[in-house]
Protein backbone atom coordinates (compact mmCIF):
# COMPACT_ATOMS: atom_id res chain seq x y z
CA UNK A 1 0.00 0.00 0.00
CA UNK A 2 1.22 3.51 -1.30
CA UNK A 3 0.72 6.47 0.90
CA UNK A 4 0.54 8.95 -2.20
CA UNK A 5 -2.55 8.42 -5.09
CA UNK A 6 -1.67 6.30 -7.75
CA UNK A 7 -3.03 3.82 -10.06
CA UNK A 8 -2.21 -0.33 -10.59
CA UNK A 9 -3.76 -1.93 -13.75
CA UNK A 10 -3.97 -5.86 -14.76
CA UNK A 11 -4.77 -7.23 -18.11
CA UNK A 12 -8.53 -7.12 -18.46
CA UNK A 13 -11.63 -5.77 -17.83
CA UNK A 14 -10.78 -4.98 -14.32
CA UNK A 15 -8.48 -1.72 -13.56
CA UNK A 16 -6.69 -3.20 -10.70
CA UNK A 17 -5.01 -5.77 -13.52
CA UNK A 18 -3.66 -5.34 -16.63
CA UNK A 19 -2.79 -8.73 -18.14
CA UNK A 20 -0.47 -8.61 -20.47
CA UNK A 21 -1.62 -6.52 -23.33
CA UNK A 22 1.77 -7.06 -25.47
CA UNK A 23 1.36 -10.22 -27.36
CA UNK A 24 1.88 -11.29 -30.82
CA UNK A 25 0.45 -14.49 -30.98
CA UNK A 26 -3.33 -12.95 -30.77
CA UNK A 27 -3.01 -11.46 -33.97
CA UNK A 28 -5.54 -12.05 -36.63
CA UNK A 29 -4.11 -12.81 -40.06
CA UNK A 30 -0.47 -14.60 -39.60
CA UNK A 31 1.10 -15.89 -42.44
CA UNK A 32 1.19 -19.66 -42.82
CA UNK A 33 4.88 -20.17 -42.67
CA UNK A 34 4.79 -18.98 -39.14
CA UNK A 35 3.64 -21.93 -37.72
CA UNK A 36 3.42 -20.79 -34.04
CA UNK A 37 3.89 -17.52 -31.95
CA UNK A 38 3.82 -16.81 -28.30
CA UNK A 39 4.05 -14.55 -25.84
CA UNK A 40 3.26 -10.64 -25.67
CA UNK A 41 4.15 -7.19 -27.85
CA UNK A 42 7.50 -7.35 -26.54
CA UNK A 43 7.55 -6.37 -23.26
CA UNK A 44 6.77 -10.38 -21.41
CA UNK A 45 4.44 -8.38 -18.74
CA UNK A 46 1.57 -10.64 -18.09
CA UNK A 47 -0.31 -8.34 -16.36
CA UNK A 48 -1.01 -4.78 -14.57
CA UNK A 49 -3.38 -4.15 -11.76
CA UNK A 50 -4.65 -0.62 -11.02
CA UNK A 51 -5.58 0.19 -7.22
CA UNK A 52 -6.94 3.53 -7.42
CA UNK A 53 -9.00 5.12 -10.49
CA UNK A 54 -9.12 8.51 -7.99
CA UNK A 55 -6.69 10.33 -11.20
CA UNK A 56 -10.10 9.69 -13.74
CA UNK A 57 -11.92 12.24 -12.41
CA UNK A 58 -14.64 8.98 -11.47
CA UNK A 59 -15.20 9.67 -7.74
CA UNK A 60 -13.33 7.12 -6.47
CA UNK A 61 -11.08 7.88 -3.36
CA UNK A 62 -7.84 8.94 -3.13
CA UNK A 63 -6.43 6.95 -0.61
CA UNK A 64 -4.65 4.05 -2.94
CA UNK A 65 -2.81 4.41 -5.89
CA UNK A 66 -4.52 3.47 -9.61
CA UNK A 67 -3.79 0.04 -9.95
CA UNK A 68 -3.14 -2.06 -13.94
CA UNK A 69 -2.66 -5.75 -14.24
CA UNK A 70 -0.93 -6.64 -17.04
CA UNK A 71 -1.00 -10.82 -17.65
CA UNK A 72 0.92 -12.11 -20.96
CA UNK A 73 3.00 -15.03 -21.40
CA UNK A 74 6.11 -13.67 -23.45
CA UNK A 75 7.93 -16.89 -23.48
CA UNK A 76 10.73 -15.19 -25.64
CA UNK A 77 11.64 -11.69 -23.71
CA UNK A 78 10.54 -11.21 -20.30
CA UNK A 79 11.41 -7.54 -20.93
CA UNK A 80 9.38 -4.44 -20.26
CA UNK A 81 9.51 -2.55 -23.58
CA UNK A 82 8.72 1.03 -23.37
CA UNK A 83 5.73 0.50 -25.99
CA UNK A 84 3.87 -1.37 -24.05
CA UNK A 85 0.97 -0.60 -22.14
CA UNK A 86 2.54 -0.96 -18.77
CA UNK A 87 4.57 2.03 -19.30
CA UNK A 88 1.24 3.92 -20.77
CA UNK A 89 -0.49 3.25 -17.87
CA UNK A 90 2.12 4.36 -15.66
CA UNK A 91 2.10 8.32 -17.75
CA UNK A 92 -1.37 7.87 -16.44
CA UNK A 93 -0.29 7.49 -12.60
CA UNK A 94 -1.19 3.73 -12.25
CA UNK A 95 0.93 1.54 -10.81
CA UNK A 96 1.83 -1.97 -12.63
CA UNK A 97 1.50 -5.48 -11.75
CA UNK A 98 3.02 -7.50 -14.65
CA UNK A 99 3.48 -11.15 -15.11
CA UNK A 100 4.98 -13.49 -18.05
CA UNK A 101 7.27 -16.68 -17.82
CA UNK A 102 10.42 -14.77 -17.77
CA UNK A 103 10.05 -11.64 -17.00
CA UNK A 104 12.34 -9.79 -14.88
CA UNK A 105 12.08 -7.16 -12.02
CA UNK A 106 11.80 -3.75 -13.32
CA UNK A 107 13.46 -0.41 -11.48
CA UNK A 108 10.65 1.16 -10.80
CA UNK A 109 9.16 0.81 -7.64
CA UNK A 110 5.33 1.18 -8.96
CA UNK A 111 6.01 -1.99 -10.94
CA UNK A 112 5.39 -5.27 -9.50
CA UNK A 113 6.66 -8.20 -11.66
CA UNK A 114 5.34 -11.66 -11.26
CA UNK A 115 7.08 -14.84 -12.85
CA UNK A 116 4.92 -17.74 -14.09
CA UNK A 117 2.33 -19.55 -16.03
CA UNK A 118 -1.02 -17.72 -16.52
CA UNK A 119 -2.10 -20.72 -17.49
CA UNK A 120 -1.73 -21.98 -13.56
CA UNK A 121 -4.54 -20.96 -11.22
CA UNK A 122 -1.38 -19.83 -8.45
CA UNK A 123 0.11 -18.08 -10.52
CA UNK A 124 -2.91 -15.85 -11.23
CA UNK A 125 -3.55 -15.56 -7.39
CA UNK A 126 0.35 -14.70 -6.84
CA UNK A 127 -0.40 -11.63 -9.24
CA UNK A 128 -3.65 -10.44 -7.43
CA UNK A 129 -2.11 -10.73 -4.30
CA UNK A 130 0.54 -8.66 -5.21
CA UNK A 131 -1.16 -5.92 -6.48
CA UNK A 132 -3.26 -6.17 -3.39
CA UNK A 133 -0.48 -5.95 -1.20
CA UNK A 134 1.41 -3.44 -2.97
CA UNK A 135 -1.57 -1.08 -3.64
CA UNK A 136 -4.51 -1.49 -1.94
CA UNK A 137 -6.87 -2.49 -4.73
CA UNK A 138 -7.28 -4.12 -8.84
CA UNK A 139 -8.69 -1.71 -11.05
CA UNK A 140 -8.01 -2.34 -14.69
CA UNK A 141 -6.91 -5.90 -15.87
CA UNK A 142 -5.96 -6.46 -18.91
CA UNK A 143 -6.04 -9.98 -20.45
CA UNK A 144 -2.90 -10.25 -23.17
CA UNK A 145 -1.90 -13.59 -22.54
CA UNK A 146 -2.37 -16.14 -25.81
CA UNK A 147 -0.81 -18.46 -28.24
CA UNK A 148 -1.23 -19.05 -31.65
CA UNK A 149 -0.36 -22.08 -33.56
CA UNK A 150 -1.04 -22.30 -37.20
CA UNK A 151 -1.93 -25.68 -38.68
CA UNK A 152 -4.28 -27.29 -40.88
CA UNK A 153 -7.06 -28.47 -38.60
CA UNK A 154 -6.56 -32.19 -38.82
CA UNK A 155 -2.94 -31.69 -37.80
CA UNK A 156 -3.54 -30.31 -34.55
CA UNK A 157 -2.70 -32.47 -31.68
CA UNK A 158 -4.11 -32.77 -28.16
CA UNK A 159 -0.58 -31.10 -26.93
CA UNK A 160 -1.67 -27.99 -29.43
CA UNK A 161 -5.14 -28.22 -27.91
CA UNK A 162 -3.82 -28.33 -24.35
CA UNK A 163 -1.53 -25.51 -25.06
CA UNK A 164 -4.08 -22.83 -26.75
CA UNK A 165 -6.99 -23.21 -24.44
CA UNK A 166 -3.73 -23.54 -21.39
CA UNK A 167 -2.96 -19.81 -21.40
CA UNK A 168 -5.83 -18.34 -24.02
CA UNK A 169 -8.60 -19.68 -22.24
CA UNK A 170 -7.70 -20.75 -18.78
CA UNK A 171 -5.12 -18.14 -18.24
CA UNK A 172 -8.29 -15.34 -18.62
CA UNK A 173 -10.81 -17.27 -16.79
CA UNK A 174 -8.98 -17.59 -12.88
CA UNK A 175 -7.39 -14.11 -12.93
CA UNK A 176 -10.51 -12.47 -14.48
CA UNK A 177 -12.56 -13.79 -11.56
CA UNK A 178 -10.10 -12.75 -9.06
CA UNK A 179 -9.69 -9.58 -10.62
CA UNK A 180 -13.64 -8.79 -10.90
CA UNK A 181 -13.97 -10.11 -7.03
CA UNK A 182 -11.85 -7.12 -5.75
CA UNK A 183 -13.88 -4.50 -8.41
CA UNK A 184 -17.30 -5.41 -6.94
CA UNK A 185 -15.41 -4.61 -3.36
CA UNK A 186 -14.24 -1.49 -4.96
CA UNK A 187 -17.62 -0.27 -6.79
CA UNK A 188 -15.89 -0.87 -10.16
CA UNK A 189 -12.97 -1.55 -12.73
CA UNK A 190 -12.32 -2.55 -16.16
CA UNK A 191 -11.51 -5.66 -17.98
CA UNK A 192 -9.53 -5.69 -21.39
CA UNK A 193 -9.12 -8.89 -23.32
CA UNK A 194 -7.00 -8.79 -26.27
CA UNK A 195 -8.24 -11.22 -28.55
CA UNK A 196 -7.85 -11.47 -32.84
CA UNK A 197 -10.23 -10.09 -35.96
CA UNK A 198 -9.54 -13.98 -36.92
CA UNK A 199 -12.14 -14.69 -34.28
CA UNK A 200 -14.66 -12.29 -36.44
CA UNK A 201 -13.37 -13.30 -40.22
CA UNK A 202 -11.47 -15.97 -41.02
CA UNK A 203 -9.20 -15.78 -43.45
CA UNK A 204 -8.06 -18.43 -46.43
CA UNK A 205 -4.01 -17.66 -45.97
CA UNK A 206 -4.44 -18.70 -42.64
CA UNK A 207 -5.69 -21.61 -41.01
CA UNK A 208 -6.61 -20.27 -37.60
CA UNK A 209 -9.20 -23.12 -35.85
CA UNK A 210 -7.84 -22.36 -32.25
CA UNK A 211 -7.51 -18.84 -32.69
CA UNK A 212 -11.00 -18.71 -33.19
CA UNK A 213 -11.96 -21.13 -30.85
CA UNK A 214 -10.34 -19.15 -28.29
CA UNK A 215 -10.35 -15.64 -29.09
CA UNK A 216 -13.97 -16.05 -30.04
CA UNK A 217 -14.82 -17.47 -27.02
CA UNK A 218 -13.11 -14.32 -25.05
CA UNK A 219 -15.29 -11.86 -27.30
CA UNK A 220 -18.12 -13.41 -26.03
CA UNK A 221 -17.17 -13.79 -22.92
CA UNK A 222 -16.52 -9.69 -23.13
CA UNK A 223 -19.75 -8.77 -24.16
CA UNK A 224 -21.37 -11.08 -21.39
CA UNK A 225 -19.29 -9.70 -18.50
CA UNK A 226 -20.56 -6.23 -19.42
CA UNK A 227 -23.73 -7.47 -19.41
CA UNK A 228 -23.50 -9.16 -16.28
CA UNK A 229 -21.50 -6.16 -14.37
CA UNK A 230 -22.78 -2.97 -16.51
CA UNK A 231 -24.51 -2.12 -13.07
CA UNK A 232 -22.46 -2.93 -11.26
CA UNK A 233 -18.98 -0.29 -12.51
CA UNK A 234 -17.46 -2.30 -14.35
CA UNK A 235 -16.84 -2.36 -17.87
CA UNK A 236 -15.41 -5.03 -19.84
CA UNK A 237 -14.10 -4.78 -23.47
CA UNK A 238 -11.48 -6.47 -26.44
CA UNK A 239 -9.40 -5.52 -28.62
CA UNK A 240 -9.14 -7.42 -31.67
CA UNK A 241 -5.88 -7.19 -33.13
CA UNK A 242 -4.39 -7.62 -36.85
CA UNK A 243 -0.87 -8.70 -37.24
CA UNK A 244 1.41 -6.56 -35.34
CA UNK A 245 4.83 -5.65 -35.91
CA UNK A 246 7.29 -7.41 -33.27
CA UNK A 247 10.45 -8.95 -33.08
CA UNK A 248 8.49 -12.38 -32.87
CA UNK A 249 8.05 -11.88 -36.75
CA UNK A 250 11.15 -11.91 -38.77
CA UNK A 251 11.39 -9.13 -40.79
CA UNK A 252 11.93 -11.32 -44.02
CA UNK A 253 8.23 -12.08 -43.41
CA UNK A 254 7.12 -8.33 -42.67
CA UNK A 255 5.91 -8.22 -46.41
CA UNK A 256 3.53 -10.85 -46.63
CA UNK A 257 2.14 -10.28 -43.00
CA UNK A 258 1.79 -6.48 -44.29
CA UNK A 259 0.03 -7.87 -47.23
CA UNK A 260 -2.53 -9.30 -45.41
CA UNK A 261 -4.42 -5.96 -44.42
CA UNK A 262 -6.25 -3.77 -46.92
CA UNK A 263 -3.88 -0.51 -45.31
CA UNK A 264 -1.27 -2.80 -46.68
CA UNK A 265 1.27 -2.66 -43.52
CA UNK A 266 1.70 -4.27 -40.01
CA UNK A 267 0.22 -2.80 -36.77
CA UNK A 268 2.40 -1.10 -34.68
CA UNK A 269 2.41 -1.24 -30.87
CA UNK A 270 1.35 1.42 -30.48
CA UNK A 271 -1.57 1.19 -32.47
CA UNK A 272 -2.68 -1.41 -29.64
CA UNK A 273 -1.37 0.73 -26.94
CA UNK A 274 -3.85 3.81 -28.23
CA UNK A 275 -6.92 1.42 -28.44
CA UNK A 276 -6.23 0.24 -24.95
CA UNK A 277 -5.83 3.42 -23.30
CA UNK A 278 -8.77 4.86 -25.05
CA UNK A 279 -10.67 2.48 -23.35
CA UNK A 280 -9.12 3.28 -20.49
CA UNK A 281 -11.10 6.81 -20.59
CA UNK A 282 -14.51 5.50 -21.83
CA UNK A 283 -16.90 4.46 -19.64
CA UNK A 284 -19.51 4.78 -21.06
CA UNK A 285 -18.14 2.10 -23.52
CA UNK A 286 -18.57 -1.32 -22.68
CA UNK A 287 -19.47 -4.75 -24.23
CA UNK A 288 -16.87 -3.52 -27.53
CA UNK A 289 -14.83 -5.50 -29.94
CA UNK A 290 -12.53 -2.59 -31.02
CA UNK A 291 -10.63 -3.75 -34.29
CA UNK A 292 -7.40 -2.33 -34.33
CA UNK A 293 -6.53 -4.70 -37.92
CA UNK A 294 -6.17 -2.44 -40.93
CA UNK A 295 -9.48 -2.96 -42.03
CA UNK A 296 -9.35 -6.73 -42.18
CA UNK A 297 -12.45 -6.79 -39.94
CA UNK A 298 -13.98 -4.90 -42.81
CA UNK A 299 -13.31 -7.25 -45.56
CA UNK A 300 -10.58 -8.07 -48.26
Amino acid sequence: MVGRPRRVGLDGRLRGQLGGLHQTDLGAGFHPGIAKFLGDLGDGAGGGVVNDRQLDGRGHDGGSVPCEVSGGDCRESGQLDDRSTNPAYRKLGYGVVATSRHIAASDDPDVVTVQGDIGDRAVAERVITAGVERFGRIDTLVNNAGIFIAKPFTDYTEDDYDAVLGVNLHGFFRITQLAVERMLEQGGGHVVQITSTLADQANSNVTSVLASLTKGGLQSATRALAIEYAGRGIHSNAVALGTIKTPMHPEENHAALAALHPVGRMGEVSDIVDAVVYLEDAPFVTGEILHVDGGQSAGY
